[in-house]
């Protein structure tokens, strides 16, 4: 049997493909239902770092999992599902934050738009293309429990893993509505920016796959708190370097639109610090810079540029840069202080360093 540890994002994707193609046979006899289809399977494999099955692998292996064999295979399938719990996250997520553009290419709920307009259907263009990118990320989450479910693997690993699986998909779905909810009530305060990190993304990106592999390894309770504290520091300076990314990346690297999280509203910590240091710096241009953008219904490429210049002059982006270089200095005393075994213990090293140091 093959060694999954020697390329494991392609091990990702061939499961993730074999799963999609079975899967797709089931409703094959709706004609109807194969352009979404076709657009799910080209959303999960046609993108996408596989960050959340590399984390779970990893705490599969450093829990004493296989690198290959039949359990070393039901493991890869399992962890691989997580990719389709993301695919319902994005594109819903992309619902929600009316974005266009995802990976360089139209989000899904634009291009079923802009399909509906081609054809000259009946009714809005826009609301079936928002309803079709609903039903497709449902389609992708109910999958996603079916390809976990269907892992081979004995019924005490799959005992002890599915309340972990039961509880990150309620958290992330919590986590997302927590996010709009601030963006809504207009929350401006770092801690309410962390308690969207901490719950939507370091939760469901990081410490509960980590929590998941290890559970399905058959890990005991101190090795799995060990992966958890590790995974929610590496998580949360995940989203803030993402945060960083969403405001200064460069469009082709990140595949959206510059300044698209300040487009967009939202309430990162980056833009909570930015008002905040504004403030108690007694720099209120750059305050209202950045009000100005956040606020706006669809602000300009003037606005975006002062808001972004003002982010920098406040300090607000030093300052995110130093909560991610101590949040990764304690991730990896907590994996040192585990002991784990190698490969494990430098491939997470590896993972927590890439996850937490991509450039704009």
């Amino acid at each position: 049997m093959t060694d999954l540890d020697a390329d494991l994002p392609r091990h990702v994707e061939r499961v993730l493909a074999e799963y999609l193609d079975s899967a797709r046979h089931g409703i094959a006899h709706v004609d109807a239902f194969a352009e979404p289809l076709g657009a799910l399977t080209d959303f999960v494999l046609g993108g996408g770092k596989r960050i959340r099955p590399t984390f779970a692998w990893w705490a599969w292996r450093a829990a004493g999992g296989a690198a290959s064999g039949e359990h070393a295979e039901a493991a890869l399938r399992a962890v691989a599902a997580l990719e389709l719990i993301q695919a319902c996250a994005l594109i819903h997520d992309d619902v929600m934050d009316d974005s266009h553009s995802r990976r360089g290419a139209p989000t899904v709920h634009v291009a079923f738009s802009e399909r509906h307009a081609e054809q000259g259907w009946r009714g809005s263009a826009e609301r079936f293309g928002l309803a079709s990118a609903v039903l497709i990320g449902d389609l992708a989450l109910a999958w996603a429990d079916d390809m976990f479910t269907s892992a081979a693997l004995p019924e005490s690993a799959m005992t002890a893993g599915r309340p972990v699986w039961h509880a990150m998909r309620t958290e992330v779905l919590a986590g997302q509505y927590l996010d709009v909810h601030t963006q809504v009530t207009g929350d401006p305060t770092p801690e309410a920016a962390m308690r969207v990190n901490e719950l939507k993304t370091a939760a469901y990106t990081v410490a509960r796959p980590l929590h998941l592999g290890a559970a399905l390894g058959g890990a005991g309770a101190d090795l799995i708190d060990a992966l958890r504290s590790f995974g929610n520091d590496i998580g949360v300076a995940f989203q803030l370097r993402d945060d960083l990314l969403g405001v200064l990346g460069d469009p082709a690297v990140t595949g959206k639109p510059a300044g698209d999280d300040l487009r967009e509203g939202k309430r990162t910590l980056l833009i909570a610090l930015g008002l905040e240091h504004a403030t108690q710096r007694g720099m209120p241009g750059c305050a209202r810079a950045i009000r100005d953008a956040v606020d706006a219904a669809d602000p300009s490429d003037e606005q975006i540029k002062r808001a972004i210049g003002a982010l920098i002059d406040a300090g607000a982006v030093e300052s995110v840069e130093l909560r991610i270089s101590r949040l990764n200095e304690a991730a990896l005393t907590t994996l040192d202080n585990a002991k784990l075994g190698e490969p494990a213990a430098s491939r997470l090293t590896e993972l927590a360093h890439a996850a937490t140091s991509r450039t704009y």
